[in-house]
């Protein structure tokens, strides 16, 4: 895993996108040097629409998930994804080529084909040499603890359906744990801990044992396994490099004060306020048509109101007003008392199950954006009363409140909807690590993803 900005990325996935981007840049300079000559002169004056050209297309691969990975990352799931990339690349490569300026390349066509077909090439050797490619990125995984935290890192591992990372065996804590773990897996205790890693070429170590003080381990046998160049990780570390989550059941008060991240500044505040202004204001104008339609079929299916407002809690703990188009019936509550939308709700009207399967219903809250009440990104707001009773059944929940709720969110595409304090769990999990590490360039990962969940109808509800 590679740290960009707070965020952590899968090396294979990363070095995919690299190598890809410089692949299609070149194939389009070798396309204009079979029709043209003019040497370095030519690759100077093509190269800035070239790079332009191949950002375009590798970042729209991305954002339909073509280098995406993870626990349902079967063949079938990775063939969709690549057919889904070519569909959409396709002609919107036809779109970008032609307003890129090329000067006297322009002119000639033979060679879009040539670039076209490169493209697909491109396509299907992400999908076979991030297969192929894995083990040369592959790290090797010493687990120290054998019981259920162990055995949950384990699992962890084995759910990101990736090769890149390998656990070589579990060794025994002081402490001696409950041995959960496969016995044949449980390394022998009589080497060091420092000769054991030698032995088995580790890369890094995790220590899966809920209690780190009073012999649970030889701390000085970490460190020297850490001054000899392995990385040693603590259970909230791993999950939040591997899953992605502030895991709750590994965290700690004095964590959160002390440990990196976090950071609420006037910096960061500004740049993500004038982003949410920008972005938020021309995905206003280009929805508005999208927006009359389905104002419009609403009012015919079910009549008015076709908005509805609702209380939500916003940052610091203060209520407004999400604004939303109406997916339910009007008599939704009628008994007053407020209840968790489930996943086949039978108060959802025929027009509400496909604006909320593609979005649609969010699509006015945009204006809370706009009026500075959410922001693009971030944990989805709920309401005073489900806010109530999270709080006093989850520990820190109050935590996601410390940023704007969002249009978006990385739990909204990380994980399937749900509606149960369990899933409240879960989310508060992914909420939690967005609200430490937070930057512009994962609210811009973010909004890709949502593009590719939006267009899959992944985790719909």
């Amino acid at each position: 895993m590679l740290r960009l900005f707070n965020h952590y990325v899968p090396a294979n996935a990363f070095a995919q996108v690299l190598f890809d981007s410089l692949l299609l840049f070149a194939a389009i300079l070798v396309a204009a040097s079979m029709q043209l000559s003019g040497g370095f002169a030519l690759v100077e004056a093509l190269a800035p629409s070239a790079l332009v050209f191949a950002v375009i297309m590798i970042a729209l691969n991305s954002a339909l998930g073509l280098y995406r990975g993870g626990p349902t990352s079967s063949l079938y799931d990775t063939l969709a994804r690549i057919l889904l990339s070519l569909l959409a690349s396709i002609p919107i490569a036809y779109a970008v080529f032609r307003i890129l300026p090329w000067g006297i390349f322009d002119q000639q066509r033979g060679e879009l084909t040539v670039v076209l077909l490169l493209g697909a090439i491109l396509a299907l050797r992400g999908f076979v040499v991030g297969a192929a490619g894995e083990p040369l990125l592959r790290r090797r995984i010493l687990v120290i603890g054998t019981g259920n935290e162990a055995a949950a890192v384990d699992q962890s591992l084995r759910s990101q359906s990736t090769r890149a990372l390998q656990v070589v065996g579990f060794y025994p804590a002081v402490n001696n744990d409950d041995v959960v773990v496969s016995n044949h897996r449980i390394l022998a205790a009589n080497a060091s801990l420092l000769e054991a890693v030698r032995a088995h070429d580790v890369n890094e170590i995790i220590v899966a044992v809920r209690e780190r003080r009073g012999g649970s381990m030889s701390l000085k046998q970490l460190l020297d396994c850490k001054l000899a160049g392995v990385k040693v990780l603590d259970l909230s570390s791993f999950y939040e490099r591997v899953r992605g989550q502030v895991r709750i059941d590994a965290l700690k008060a004095s964590w959160l004060i002390y440990g990196d991240g976090f950071r609420q500044g006037w910096l960061r505040s500004t740049i993500k306020r004038c982003f949410d202004l920008v972005v938020g204001t021309v995905m206003l104008v280009l929805a508005l048509p999208v927006m009359a339609l389905t104002a419009v079929a609403i009012a015919v299916e079910s009549g008015f109101p076709v908005f509805y407002t609702q209380e939500r809690v916003g940052r610091g703990g203060r209520v407004f007003r999400v604004i939303k188009f109406r997916s339910m019936r009007t008599d939704a509550e009628k008994d007053g008392k407020p209840r968790w939308a489930s996943a086949r709700d039978d108060r959802v009207t025929r027009v509400g199950r496909i604006i909320r399967k593609t979005r649609i219903d969010e699509l006015p809250q945009l204006l809370n954006v706009i009026r500075g009440e959410m922001s693009l990104v971030g944990p989805r707001p709920e309401r005073p009363y489900f806010v109530d009773q999270l709080a006093r059944e989850i520990p820190f929940f109050a935590v996601r409140h410390s940023v704007k709720p969002g249009l978006t969110g990385w739990a909204q595409v990380r994980y399937q909807y749900g509606s149960t304090v369990d899933d409240a769990i879960q989310k508060l999990q992914y909420d939690l690590y967005y609200v430490k590490n937070h930057t512009l360039f994962l609210d811009v990962l973010i909004l890709a993803e949502t593009v590719r969940v939006v267009l899959t109808g992944e985790g719909a509800h």
